[in-house]
């Protein structure tokens, strides 16, 4: 009888000893969440910014300077987001939109490209990139 009243020391230790590492895995996988959590807010962030950027882009320079557009224009950074407009084609081309129901008789546009590049994430290692085509009506 002496010799087996170590034995529940013992069988304690080793429930002990898988109970903290499952208690490590389990904060390990909780640390990584948030990480992944994080990472996926900071991406809508940018995209948010992006969307932004291309909003102030086309208010900024809308009018005469999209009509008289010619080259590639590096429109600056806005909101931490660098906007570039490109020229799509050189010259008049009909509008996708028609002046009524018909369809009789296009009005002529310019079209254009806005490219917004946004970095995101540790070290700004993340680049997402959206790109919009407009269209300014010539007067």
């Amino acid at each position: 009888m002496k010799k087996q009243k170590g034995i529940v020391l013992f069988l304690s230790l080793i429930v002990l000893v898988i109970m903290t590492v499952i208690g490590i895995a389990l904060a390990v996988n909780s640390n990584q969440s948030m990480r992944m959590a994080g990472a996926g807010s900071e991406r809508v962030e940018a995209m948010a910014s992006a969307h932004g950027a291309q909003d102030r882009v086309i208010d900024t320079n809308k009018g005469a300077i999209l009509v008289n557009l010619d080259v590639v224009l590096n429109a600056g950074t806005m909101l931490g987001v660098t906007s570039t407009i490109t020229p799509a084609a050189f010259g008049d081309v009909n509008c996708i939109r028609k002046p009524d129901a018909s369809g009789v008789g296009a009005i002529l546009c310019r079209r254009a490209e806005i490219s917004s590049v946004a970095a995101f994430g540790r070290n700004n290692m993340g680049q997402l990139t959206i790109v919009a085509g407009i269209e300014q009506e010539l007067m």
